[in-house]
């Protein structure tokens, strides 16, 4: 069968190549972040109900990752966030990712995660329209990293989990240290930022950043 989303999102990746005249295999594309979360088929269940299928409505860059119709509320002790947005597929654990600000709203420390990572975190409910969950830990902010395929990462010279830098151009430009770089046959190159960290320097989710190496 043809995975039409992985040829999709190779031909989104040329075009945006060739659009920008980028031949410079360093710069890559860059995709920001709002808050959003991963869920199990478990949790799926006891948020939206036995059997519930979650409702994809728009493609992201990485091939087979999606978003959702689906939302959640998060709760925290002294905060709300309302309407954050459900991420496709399926995920072996359940995982929330919002920026410094949303913590803020939450009144709430939250640690800096790497994808995967199970990290404790305060209690936060996720209330869903048939019932609710508690985090104890997989809440966080997402460390800011690169998507590359063995054949792009191989090009830069780059290796699965090492850290560079990369640097943002315009008039409030700036350089992310320690950027974490992840290389699977999954991906395609894609530099990750949360929206603070963006709005702090202008970048949006199209604009081009530079490896530095």
């Amino acid at each position: 069968m043809v995975n039409e989303a992985l040829i999709n999102e190779v031909v989104r990746r040329l075009l945006d190549k060739l659009n920008s005249n980028a031949k410079d295999p360093a710069l890559v594309v860059a995709g920001v972040s709002n808050r959003h979360l991963h869920l199990t088929a478990a949790d799926v269940e006891t948020l939206f109900g036995k059997g519930y299928i979650l409702t994809k409505v728009r493609d992201l860059r990485q091939p087979g990752q999606y978003a959702c119709k689906e939302t959640v509320t998060l709760v925290a002790a002294s905060g709300v966030l309302e309407n954050v947005r459900v991420l496709g597929p399926l995920r072996k654990n359940t995982q929330v990712e919002m920026a410094m600000s949303d913590a803020r709203k939450l009144h709430i420390d939250i640690p800096l995660l790497k994808s995967g990572s199970s990290q404790t975190c305060p209690p936060i409910v996720v209330l869903g329209p048939k019932g609710h969950i508690v985090l104890t830990k997989g809440a966080g902010m997402a460390w800011r990293h690169l998507h590359f395929s063995p054949a792009e990462a191989e090009v830069l010279g780059l290796k699965d989990n090492q850290e560079v830098d990369v640097k943002v151009y315009g008039d409030r430009g700036l350089i992310f240290k320690r950027v974490w770089v992840r290389v699977g046959p999954e991906f395609i190159s894609e530099f990750h930022v949360d929206i603070d960290e963006a709005n702090a320097c202008g970048l949006q989710t199209g604009d081009y950043v530079r490896i530095l190496i």
